[in-house]
């Protein structure tokens, strides 16, 4: 199939249904006037000012330079055979899931080994790492340095263990590019897939674009002093909550709209944020993304606190020895949704670094999902596999510093 005659399918409608009652639910909640709406606007505040704006201009610089560096992801590890596991772990250790995506799908058709393949899945953060890098880019490069490192020493052992073609599929006939050097297959880099984003910018996006502008000059503000509302007054206070929370409803409405597509529907090298969408479209729709779960968990955390009065720090606190297992076990969870949490978990003092640092290297993202769906066993297999490592690094951690 060609890149330009991908197409997107849609998920069942009830999917798209759940996620508009929950958004519908939200709005009913900001509107009452009790101390419980006042929880929910004050976390969408929060969610959209301190969190979103952020990772829509990390998102942005990110997009905008892979379509200009235009990329050809599987050229690389076709050129370089002898190094396809420390490749394949850089690629996934990029933020977001695309090149995790490109080098799975290279796997699936027998072009890499399953050791490059554990790599990816090793070092592959997915969309959390945006909010990591957007939040605290420092860490997110340590993070991102021991994602590789870890994936391309789990590869080379997983290699050396099974061989280089384990878990390999018998020769498919109608796949004329399987087992071919990748320079004979079809064009499968991510830098290919960017190249058809030519759809417009919808109106809905540009209201998104247009509020950002002034919802990261208030993230900024916010930033440097927390306080800022109290110091200018009621009325710029109630600027930014109103700011605070269109952004977030906003971002909650294309995350409904948005939410019908499916990596599984697509073709593998097309990835939910490498269709045909203009660059800027790419940011509304991961940003949205992102900002819908960072929400589910502010929410979880905030009413949970208002209803229960629950001590959250003391229980992780009495917890500590097996927080790094609990990050580990979620990030076995297939899709960046309860990644983000976990992350979100993290920025907010709520886990340990050792639990964020178990979870980004157990979590294989959305690159998961093609794997799961042509080869299921060597899925289950690499992604049991990333459990491993997450572990050891976790605990080494949770040791060394904590």
């Amino acid at each position: 199939m060609s890149q330009a005659s991908i197409e997107i399918q849609p998920r069942p409608n009830r999917q798209r249904i759940s996620r508009g009652i929950f958004a519908i639910a939200i709005v009913a909640i900001v509107l009452l006037p009790t101390a419980t709406g006042e929880v929910v606007r004050s976390a969408l505040e929060a969610a959209y000012l301190q969190v979103s704006v952020f990772v829509a201009a990390t998102l942005a610089l990110f997009y905008l330079l892979e379509k200009r560096l235009d990329i050809d992801m599987a050229g690389v590890i076709s050129t370089h055979k002898n190094l396809q596991v420390p490749i394949a772990s850089f690629f996934g250790a990029l933020p977001g899931c695309g090149g995790a995506v490109v080098v799975v799908t290279q796997f699936v058709h027998r072009r890499i080994s399953f050791g490059a393949f554990v790599a990816v899945l090793v070092a592959t953060m997915g969309d959390a790492a945006f909010l990591l890098l957007a939040q605290k880019p420092a860490l997110a490069l340590m993070i991102f340095v021991v994602g590789w490192v870890t994936g391309t020493i789990s590869g080379y052992i997983v290699d050396a263990i099974h061989g280089q073609e384990f878990m390999h599929k018998p020769h498919d006939a109608s796949d004329p590019g399987a087992g071919l050097p990748l320079a004979a297959a079809a064009p499968s880099s991510l830098g290919a897939a960017v190249a058809i984003d030519d759809a417009p910018v919808s109106q809905f996006h540009r209201a998104w674009l247009y509020l950002a502008v002034p919802g990261i000059v208030l993230g900024l503000l916010l930033a440097f002093q927390p306080s800022i509302g109290e110091m200018l007054g009621p009325v710029f206070a109630r600027i930014m909550l109103g700011v605070g929370i269109t952004g977030a409803l906003l971002s909650l409405a294309v995350w409904v709209h948005r939410g019908g597509e499916s990596l599984q529907n697509q073709t593998f090298t097309d990835h939910h944020g490498c269709h045909r969408l203009s660059p800027l479209s790419r940011v509304v729709t991961d940003t949205a993304f992102v900002t819908a779960w960072v929400i589910v968990a502010y929410l979880a955390f905030e009413l949970t606190l208002h209803w229960t009065q629950f001590d959250l720090h003391m229980f992780f606190s009495a917890s500590a020895p097996f927080v790094p297992l609990i990050g580990a076990v979620i990030g076995l969870l297939p899709g960046c949704g309860p990644q983000v949490i976990t992350t979100t978990l993290y920025l907010n003092g709520f886990i340990p670094l050792s639990a964020q640092v178990a979870n980004a290297l157990s979590n294989d993202g959305d690159a998961l999902f093609p794997a799961l769906a042509l080869t299921p066993r060597a899925a289950v297999l690499a992604t049991v596999y990333t459990t491993i490592p997450a572990l050891i690094v976790g605990y080494a951690f949770f040791f060394l510093f904590e």
